[in-house]
């Protein structure tokens, strides 16, 4: 018997928090594999927490102070998490996921793929995509020109499990062993490029790194474009700044850790995105 930690934060979105979790206990589950559940209530204000325990007593529901944002909340649910036992592994789930009713059975499959592959588990990410346009929205990314350069792309799914270098944690799992090796997520992130630099040094570590066969959920795309040349610059300065928004230091530090080279590129990237959007949209059309 095996038994896994599912890790997931959430800030104010009752209504998402609890579908997710609605589509997670009606997955199949295989007979060999046990959950235990650590949710963290990042300062909510709309009865998150009451919500979920009088549905899921067995979650276990850990309080953040209101400012983790996404990747310090799962850091809080891994630590916590930690205190209870050793698990054979991790599965991170974004709260405003619908998970297939298959997708362990494709999470299972891909770790069955890279043991015989590889003599070894790592990281497997599920792929989700946005229910109206049919696009596939998070899951696994390549390096498109080589380790060194912090261009990517999107892996679209197939048949069979695909290898990747950056994978997005809206459905990560995560075996023991890596996180024996190379410990949880950077502490100097606290929302976006987290999950980046995690499966980056996974794969630097020498753990495979693959997206599941098929789609294992649903997720709409959340991010959009707010530096247009719509906003005003100090607002986009600030989305600039924010953790949020283009997480400026958090991507320089991204940058320094894995592309030093091309850390120039990247800073005059940023800026040009803030002070030119126009421009900008223009050269990536």
């Amino acid at each position: 018997m095996k038994t896994i930690a599912v890790l997931i934060t959430c800030h104010n979105r009752k209504e998402k928090t609890l579908q997710c979790l609605q589509t997670l206990f009606k997955a199949n589950l295989p007979e060999n594999l046990k959950m235990e559940f650590f949710l963290v209530d990042d300062g909510c204000t709309d009865g998150t927490s009451k919500a979920v325990t009088d549905i899921y007593p067995e979650i276990n529901i850990v309080l953040g102070n209101g400012n983790l944002f996404w990747a310090g909340g799962m850091r809080l649910a891994f630590n916590e998490a930690r205190k209870h036992s050793d698990y054979d592994g991790y599965l991170l789930l974004n709260d405003d996921v619908e998970l297939t009713r298959d997708f362990l059975s494709k999470i299972i499959e891909t770790q069955e793929y890279c043991l015989k592959k590889h003599k070894k588990g790592g990281l497997y990410s599920g792929s989700t995509k946005e229910k109206r346009s049919g696009k596939i929205s998070y899951g696994g990314n390549v390096l498109t020109k080589g380790i060194d350069f912090p261009a990517y792309a999107l892996v679209q799914p197939s048949e069979i499990p695909q290898p990747c270098h950056l994978t997005n944690a809206n459905i990560l799992y995560v075996e023991k062993e890596v996180i024996d090796e190379i410990g949880f997520f950077d502490e100097n992130f606290s929302h976006a490029f987290a999950d980046y630099d995690f499966s980056l040094r996974a794969f630097k570590a020498g753990f495979p790194i693959y997206i599941t066969a098929g789609i294992c959920g649903y997720c709409k795309d959340d991010h959009g474009n707010n530096w247009s040349n719509s906003k005003k610059l100090k607002n986009r300065i600030k989305y600039l700044k924010s953790p949020t928004g283009l997480a400026y230091k958090e991507y320089m530090y991204y940058g320094r850790s894995h592309f030093p080279k091309q850390v120039p590129k990247m800073f005059l990237k940023l800026w040009a995105k803030t002070l030119f959007p126009s421009l900008w949209d223009l050269k990536n059309k």
